[in-house]
């Protein structure tokens, strides 16, 4: 069975934006995006939902061609373009890039998707995160923990609506000061 694991890098006090949108304190240096590429490299199934799929799509798709990039901005835009995409959207009406997009029953989705063959899976963005979570088809939660706080703006559990328990799985640090935190929610009785 395919895993789906939640992640995203967020400010200290757990916000993927800040206040007035932006989060370009969140990107990642060298090291980090190495890591990500790592990860990108062997999970090739990403789910998004509305904004996090426009924030992405105006960018990774040519990403490998921008004059301003990294080789490690490159490398993860050739992961990334070679991923399936899968967009869950009631407002979009389509999607472009090759992804595919699924209008109802998000979670009825996801569950199929995991029941079948390929790779563990991705899932971006924190309204829709939130809703797989609450379903219990979240298999790992991981929180990349920048060294700021930004005092409001978009959480990382956006829409979450009741108590979530978690199990510790792993820590990792990077020069940056960024803070990696692998959890797993508890099931119910567990």
């Amino acid at each position: 069975m395919r895993r789906l694991i939640y992640s995203m890098l967020t400010s200290l006090d757990l916000y993927v934006e800040g206040p007035d949108g932006q989060f370009g304190w969140a990107t990642p240096d060298a090291e980090l995006h190495k890591h990500f590429n790592a990860n990108a490299a062997t999970m090739t199934t990403h789910l998004y939902g509305r904004r996090m799929w426009e924030t992405l799509s105006a960018y990774w798709p040519t990403a490998q061609s921008d004059p301003a990039g990294t080789p490690e901005t490159r490398e993860f835009a050739r992961y990334w373009n070679a991923g399936e995409h899968i967009v869950f959207s009631r407002s979009l009406r389509t999607v472009g890039h090759g992804a595919r997009l699924v209008r109802d029953n998000a979670v009825e989705a996801v569950r199929q998707l995991k029941a079948g063959e390929g790779t563990d899976m991705d899932v971006g963005g924190p309204g829709l995160a939130s809703t797989l979570i609450e379903a219990g088809v979240v298999d790992e939660i991981l929180v990349y923990l920048n060294p700021l706080a930004v005092g409001g703006g978009k959480p990382f559990f956006s829409g979450l609506k009741g108590r979530l328990d978690l199990t510790l799985l792993g820590v990792q640090t990077f020069a940056s000061g960024v803070v990696q935190l692998r959890y797993a929610p508890r099931t119910a009785g567990a």
